[in-house]
């Protein structure tokens, strides 16, 4: 029997967001934030679903923290809703949801499990979306305001802090193609709010290390390794433009201080380039403890004339997929991590997503047997020990999802969860990927 075993002190855990499990959308008083908005509006997201009660979570966090515990999960990586902490995004705190994550992250500790703490994750307060939200150099601030006092609060007990998640997903999706919140289709806008963000990171770094913490702090960059469908000239140099686009973009800015100089000469001749400065570049490469990354799938590109801004289109390959329509390509992890390993010295790695959707049942025994998910998984985590034994510092793996959730555009429509959810009932269904998972955890290891 062949064994996979993984370094001593690799840390195991699960992921989810607070937009996405919590629920009590309008409790305790929370302010509006831009997925509220966005899910309010008909024809938005998969059938008009919302996130109002989602899973839940904020009610059974004590019930979900306990399935945690009995799976021997040990790391647990959430976010925390703005609008929970300051209504408005900034000003007057909301004490009682101040009181709710602290409930929850002192349940987590007391149960031997550890909290990473995201900062943001694409819920922005809608009163700062109403003064032009990340394009508004002025949310920066608030952000910063909103980091330190989580910082006072909980930077004694969460050894794991990532400002922000995701910045493409937030820039591109939510203002260039308007299918996630605020819903503005703008590129020279999301490329500003793009920057923007990066340059909220920077500070929230720099403020992280003024306080003498003892945590680490990082980003989680969405990430995908890109191939031309051919080896036409063109093909080649559509998926190096879209890597640009989408990896080095990011991945330049935080950790060499420069945007790649391809991409800035293509955006200028587009007229979208946003606005910075040398300081602001210096600002968003502040030193990081690990680099976020999350990976579900490659990206293969064909050259298209009509394609605004980069010339390059994805294509669908016929090959297996998720129930997300995402090709299943485990090697694109192992491609992704030693690219970033050799081009970015060496920088230690946390895979802070990974996972799949499939569309689940709960069988005539109660059970949800989801043995693809486990080959996914599986597949996986085989090219992340293929990272580590060729030398790349990658230190731990957070699974996408705990629960079943709130699938933004996507509704109720996919499930992520090693833990099913009925959305009707709440009752929770641990599927067989947790209990598989669970001994992976144990074992540190994967076994053929």
């Amino acid at each position: 029997m062949q064994k996979y075993t993984f370094p001593k002190d690799f840390i195991w855990g699960v992921a989810t967001a607070a937009y996405q499990i919590e629920g009590a959308h309008n409790v305790d008083g929370k302010g509006e934030n831009i997925w509220d908005r966005f899910t309010s509006i008909p024809g938005n997201i998969y059938k008009n679903h919302n996130g109002n009660v989602a899973c839940n979570h904020y009610n059974l966090y004590e019930k979900d923290i306990e399935i945690m515990e009995e799976l021997g999960i040990k790391n647990y990586r959430l976010s925390i809703s703005w609008a929970r902490i300051f209504p408005k995004g900034y000003g007057e705190i909301n004490q009682k949801g101040l009181d709710y994550y602290k409930r929850l992250i002192n349940t987590l500790i007391s149960k031997g499990i550890k909290p990473a703490v995201t900062l943001y994750h694409w819920d922005l307060p809608q009163h700062l979306q109403d003064m032009g939200g990340w394009a508004n150099r002025k949310v920066i601030d608030y952000f910063v305001e909103y980091a330190e006092l989580m910082f006072k609060e909980f930077g004694d007990v969460v050894p794991i802090w990532i400002t922000h998640n995701e910045p493409w997903v937030v820039s591109i999706l939510g203002h260039a193609w308007g299918v996630h919140a605020p819903g503005i289709k703008d590129y020279k806008t999301a490329l500003q709010v793009a920057h923007n963000i990066l340059l909220s990171h920077g500070k929230v770094v720099k403020l992280y290390r003024s306080m003498n913490l003892k945590g680490k702090i990082g980003i989680t960059l969405n990430l995908s390794s890109t191939h031309p469908l051919t080896d036409d000239e063109k093909d080649v140099r559509a998926a190096e433009v879209y890597d640009g686009f989408l990896n080095r973009w990011f991945l330049d800015a935080v950790l060499k201080g420069t945007y790649p100089e391809d991409m800035v000469k293509l955006y200028r001749e587009q007229n979208i380039l946003p606005e910075y400065t040398d300081e602001d570049m210096s600002i968003i490469s502040e030193k990081i403890d690990f680099l976020g990354i999350n990976y579900y799938t490659r990206s293969v590109l064909k050259y298209d004339e009509n394609a605004y801004p980069l010339k390059a289109s994805l294509v669908d390959l016929e090959n297996p997929k998720t129930d997300m329509g995402w090709e299943i390509y485990p090697q694109g992890l192992y491609e992704l991590l030693t690219n970033i390993h050799h081009n970015y010295g060496g920088v230690d790695i946390l895979i802070t997503e990974n996972g799949a959707a499939f569309n689940d049942i709960v069988n005539y025994k109660g059970k949800v047997v989801d043995d693809y998910r486990i080959d996914y998984l599986y597949r996986h985590l085989r090219e992340a020990h293929r990272a580590i034994s060729e030398g790349v510092n990658l230190r731990g793996y957070y699974l996408w999802s705990f629960l079943d959730n709130f699938e933004w555009a996507e509704g109720y429509a996919k499930r992520f969860g090693i833990v099913f959810v009925d959305y009707k009932t709440q009752q929770r269904i641990v599927k067989e990927s947790a209990y598989w998972y669970s001994n992976v955890i144990k074992n540190n290891s994967l076994c053929e």
